[in-house]
């Protein structure tokens, strides 16, 4: 039985140089001799119908799938498994891409996958958080914020913007574009208009605790202090 192989998730904003980075790591083993194969999800032909490209140009060759299934479908007949399977904008992919990185990394194969761990309103996206929780190793990932232009490099989300405004919070979630479309912030400055108050949500949490078996007095400072004037609300 041949020895397991190890899952590695690149993940952060756009703009952070997931791809440059998941192409970075097909090159060298490429270099070293592997046999490699790229794939990305046939949704995103921002750049390419069939390559992976950064956003600052970078390319590498993949083969467009629509499913994970048509993509173990296509190394399961092949001749022999690839020695590394790399996955870009792994979001994108429908739930059953977990199962088919496990798979692979049953069979030996070093799977490098590439991917937005949160959507636009700054929520868990697609099979990111699921394929986060069995990773060997995780690169996240960070880009200038384009709104404060901070030099420590301290974006973490998307920010999609609709005719220069940020979109709302009911919004559809995925919506290929590039930069016509998006940007990197930190979370200061993120905005998502109508974006759900969860400091409520919290407070209720703590009036429930209180109405059944109690909570210390402090808590309910607390759960004061999460809606109060200076607890940063949603935009």
């Amino acid at each position: 039985m041949p020895n397991k192989g190890k899952l590695t998730v690149i993940c952060g904003p756009m703009f952070s140089g997931k791809s440059r980075e998941l192409i970075r790591l097909v090159h060298i083993a490429e270099i070293a001799g592997q046999h490699t194969k790229t794939f990305k999800p046939r949704i995103d032909d921002r750049y390419s119908h069939s390559d992976v490209f950064s956003h600052d140009g970078i390319r590498g060759t993949a083969h467009p799938v629509d499913t994970a299934r048509e993509m173990l479908s296509m190394l399961a007949f092949a001749p022999r498994l690839p020695d590394v399977v790399a996955i870009d904008e792994a979001q994108f992919f429908d739930r059953g891409i977990t199962d088919a990185c496990l798979w692979l990394i049953d069979r030996g194969v070093t799977v490098v996958v590439a991917g937005l761990d949160r959507n636009f309103r700054g929520e868990p996206f697609g099979s990111m958080p699921e394929l986060l929780a069995v990773a060997d190793e995780v690169s996240k990932l960070k880009a200038v914020c384009m709104q404060c232009k901070d030099p420590r490099v301290t974006a973490t989300l998307p920010q999609r913007l609709i005719d220069g405004r940020p979109a709302t919070y009911d919004s559809a979630e995925v919506m290929v574009g590039g930069a016509e479309y998006y940007e990197a912030r930190c979370a200061d400055c993120h905005e998502i208009p109508g974006k759900p108050d969860f400091g409520s949500v919290v407070q209720g949490l703590f009036a429930d605790q209180a109405n059944g078996s109690g909570v210390p007095a402090d808590a309910s400072d607390m759960a004061g202090q999460v809606t109060g004037p200076d607890s940063g609300g949603s935009a």
